[in-house]
């Protein structure tokens, strides 16, 4: 495996657990960087959109953004690369946006909540995820190197996962992120393909054609 190839994936795992690991062990750092609509709101921290993202609540929260942002990453930044779709510059703003733009609706709807707080990556790497899948959604993924399915299963798995978290409300985790994060995910590279290579309509519509719920590779 060539981690040349997908230099941006790369980097972004690495921002991810060094800022998590240095907030596992520092609450100080940790409540300057969450995201606290309430304080964003009446101090206009707005940076908080985008370093919330990059802490975790604990390493099994980590390990699994981490996993997901890794097999679906990695073929995102080469498709964006190998077909015309702006590249890394791309995938940057994909993934920053998906970040800022999945915790709007939990900014407006906690802004004078002063107990509310979230982090995690979780909108960009669902963007991230749903991106993906428009291009190869039939796939193969290894869960745990073992457990075998296709990518849309696994996005379909992901999402019932965080909505069913998301109502048990138990953590800092902003699960309903994931499904904004996927929302603009979807739009963002449906609309990037339409403006700058509308011929990879015809691919995408043909692999949808056949679907499989292990993977075809």
């Amino acid at each position: 495996m060539n981690f040349q190839e997908f230099p941006i994936t790369i980097g972004l795992i690495i921002a991810n657990v060094i800022f998590s690991f240095i907030g596992f062990s520092n609450r100080e750092m940790v409540d300057k960087t969450i995201m606290w609509p309430y304080r964003v709101a009446r101090e206009n921290q707005y940076l908080r959109f985008v370093t919330s993202g990059f802490l975790h609540a604990d390493y099994m929260h980590l390990i699994f953004n981490m996993f997901t942002l890794f097999f679906f990453g990695r073929n995102l930044e080469l498709y964006f690369n190998y077909n015309g779709l702006g590249g890394q510059f791309s995938y940057l703003a994909l993934y920053f946006l998906g970040l800022i733009i999945s915790d709007i609706p939990s900014y407006i709807k906690h802004k004078d909540d002063y107990q509310y707080r979230s982090l995690g990556a979780s909108g960009a790497v669902s963007a991230v995820i749903f991106a993906t899948i428009i291009f190869s959604p039939w796939s193969s993924i290894y869960i745990y190197g073992a457990l075998k399915i296709s990518a849309a299963v696994y996005a379909i798995l992901y999402i019932f996962y965080c909505v069913y978290m998301g109502k048990k409300n138990a953590d800092n985790v902003n699960h309903d992120a994931h499904l904004w994060g996927s929302l603009f995910g979807l739009a963002f590279t449906l609309t990037l393909i339409a403006y700058l290579q509308p011929s990879l309509f015809t691919h995408i519509i043909e692999e949808l054609q056949h679907p499989s719920l292990f993977g075809n590779d």
